[in-house]
């Protein structure tokens, strides 16, 4: 409890901290406004929710925030839940173009209305998959943040709740239908799901200078030995708070330096 407060109060002082406690009571998240002076555009957090956590790890601990040799021409997030990593990306790198992948509708819903305001933020509505077909998102009960992808003619996790069905796709798909062939900063989170992304990664890890991954191992066995087999040929290895990065010596990413 303590530390839920901590987190509305670093987001949005005591206006934030009152409005989770409103939605709380109420049991109706209220759409709460967020300001800040190193961000373009105002954008918005359901409160309570995830989104506050989401935003405690971008803006406040700096989780994507590494030094830069050159400044990236594309970027891809998936797992782009609200938007806050794509527009965390768009305020530093505001010539790149940046792909946002999601498949949930509640999600999508608020990252329509945040990354409006960027015309180089792109969104793409389905799932990160290791192939283009259809398969269902289900709620593991962690929140907004937590949806998780299962091939619908799988027998895993059978007994969480299906949302909705969606659309998954590949990553050399997403090159293809956005015209580019070439990604210098790839972001996955993706709740598992980098298992069968990385499960056959041949036709395009080759194309990608940069990769920024938190694991799901301790929800999905296999995503670290899948992830690590998948990724072969990056020089550079790091952690940065939840996240492993891995680049190539003539990427635009190097790790932070205090």
């Amino acid at each position: 409890m303590i530390s839920n407060i901590k987190h509305y109060l670093r987001a949005a002082g005591v206006r934030g901290l009152v409005s989770a406690i409103k939605g709380k009571v109420t049991k109706t998240p209220t759409l709460l406004q967020i300001n800040r002076p190193d961000i373009k555009f105002p954008f918005f957090l359901r409160v309570p929710s995830s989104d506050v956590l989401v935003f405690d790890q971008i803006f406040i601990r700096q989780e994507y925030d590494s030094d830069v040799k050159r400044t990236p021409r594309t970027i891809v997030d998936a797992g782009a839940n609200i938007g806050l990593a794509s527009i965390y990306f768009s305020n530093k790198f505001p010539d790149a173009k940046i792909i946002a992948i999601e498949p949930e509708e509640s999600n999508l819903e608020v990252l329509r209305r945040n990354i409006a305001p960027y015309g180089n933020i792109i969104l793409v509505c389905g799932a990160l998959w290791h192939e283009n077909t259809k398969i269902n998102l289900v709620d593991p009960g962690i929140g907004k943040w937590g949806f998780m992808a299962q091939a619908q003619n799988g027998t895993e996790e059978r007994y969480l709740e299906i949302v909705h069905e969606v659309k998954s796709i590949t990553v050399d798909t997403i090159m293809k239908e956005q015209g580019i062939d070439h990604i210098d900063i790839l972001k996955i989170d993706i709740e598992g799901a980098e298992r069968e992304v990385f499960r056959d990664s041949s036709s395009w890890i080759g194309k990608v200078d940069a990769l920024i991954v938190e694991l799901h191992e301790r929800i999905k066995p296999g995503c670290n030995r899948s992830f690590y087999s998948g990724s072969n040929g990056f020089d550079n290895e790091w952690l940065q708070g939840e996240n492993v990065y891995v680049a190539r010596s003539g990427s635009c990413l190097t790790r932070r330096h205090a």
